[in-house]
């Protein structure tokens, strides 16, 4: 059972169903029903016509869903049981969709939740298990979405950037569940590619296969979070980096730079060093100055205050720290590394304590644990033994 297959025919599906009369809700609706028909019936015996058999099994659903709602009104539904004969039109309804789940007058974890259910093909439990939610509390969010955007013209102009922030959302959310988010994101942002040719989908796209490619190096076999400067590089798919630096040089060739082509150009840089030492941080500071003339945020902000203390030095790099807000996440993190790098050990390890603390994640606030007690060992007297050795 191709799963990857069914979920990239689920917009096509769609379109089909409501080029012939139904609301994209009851639509959708059917589709994710006749889903769950295919992983039952498809096991052992996969049909020729794959989405052929998708649109007649939906078709179906959305037909006895007319019917029941029609009986219970106490009224005569008329309409043929069968779909219309002839071969499914060959139509990519996917640019459509996602301009219609990201739609500018929905919430955005509705929209993501909904990008997912419609274009992503994932089923409602697929999506709550990957957001850590109870499946009623994600059916109830994806209802509410539907309802919103019911009866909007589908000839409605599209807004890419809503598109592209929901599919990044989708990709920063990581890997948690039985689907993965990450490799989700990047077949959807293809797809998108491959119907568009705005620089900042590929842009876009480049910079999750360039974060993507590190995916291998980013934690232990124990699930300890390893820090940029550590990772084993050789476990970087080159394949991917390949890839990712051909599509950012082609989009950055258009000369209508935006946000992710930035954010990719920062990724490459890093992509391309073999190891920290040998980062252009110079470069990097610059691609962080590009990026904020186009998005000034406190986020961009602080990682420029890193690139900033690794090119000029932990001081400089303070500096640019001192105009941001304490409460900042990470900011205290960032600020015990620089305060590190100066040499003073005793205040690094009291910051790395005190950013464990705040940590949004277990993963990151075991990191900053060990951090200080790395610093805390480096403080003890020659000859003195710590109760425990790191990394051993």
């Amino acid at each position: 059972m191709n799963e990857s297959l069914l979920r990239e025919l689920v917009p096509a599906v769609i379109g089909v169903l409501v080029r012939r009369g139904a609301d994209f809700a009851a639509a959708e609706d059917a589709v994710q029903e006749a889903l769950i028909r295919a992983l039952e019936a498809w096991a052992d015996d996969p049909p020729r016509d794959a989405k052929g058999w998708l649109v007649a099994a939906a078709w179906r659903k959305f037909i006895d869903a007319m019917r029941a709602e029609t009986s219970r009104r106490g009224r005569e539904f008329a309409v043929e049981v069968e779909p219309p004969s002839g071969p499914v039109p060959a139509t990519d309804d996917s640019l459509w969709l996602y301009f219609l789940c990201a739609h500018p007058s929905l919430p955005t974890g509705s929209a993501v939740a909904l990008t997912l259910r419609a274009v992503g093909g994932l089923t409602t439990r697929q999506i709550a298990t990957a957001y850590l939610v109870p499946e009623a509390t994600m059916a109830q969010r994806i209802s509410r979405a539907k309802r919103r955007i019911a009866g909007l013209p589908l000839d409605r102009p599209g807004d890419l950037a809503t598109v592209l922030r929901v599919l990044y959302l989708v990709f920063n959310e990581g890997y948690s569940g039985d689907i993965d988010l990450v490799a989700e994101a990047i077949r959807l942002t293809r797809q998108l590619a491959a119907a568009t040719d705005e620089p900042e989908v590929a842009g876009l796209l480049a910079l999750m296969l360039l974060h993507h490619a590190r995916r291998a190096s980013r934690t232990g076999l124990d699930g300890r979070l390893i820090p940029l400067a550590e990772q084993d590089r050789s476990l970087w798919d080159t394949t991917l980096i390949a890839e990712g630096v051909d599509i950012l040089q082609a989009a950055l060739a258009r000369d209508r730079l935006g946000e992710y082509q930035a954010q990719a150009a920062i990724a490459a840089l890093h992509a391309d060093a073999r190891s920290t030492a040998e980062t252009d941080w110079v470069q990097i500071v610059e691609w962080y100055d590009e990026l904020l003339l186009r998005t000034d945020t406190p986020v961009i902000r602080l990682n420029r205050a890193v690139a900033v203390g690794e090119a000029d030095g932990p001081r400089a790099g303070l500096a640019a720290l001192a105009d941001l807000d304490p409460n900042l996440p990470r900011h205290t993190a960032v600020r015990a590394y620089l305060v590190e790098r100066t040499g003073d050990l005793e205040q690094a390890a009291t910051l790395y304590s005190e950013a464990s603390r705040t940590a949004t994640n277990i993963p990151e606030r075991d990191h900053l644990t060990r951090e200080a007690a790395r610093i805390r060992q480096l403080l003890l007297p020659d000859g003195v033994e710590g109760g425990f050795q790191l990394g051993s």
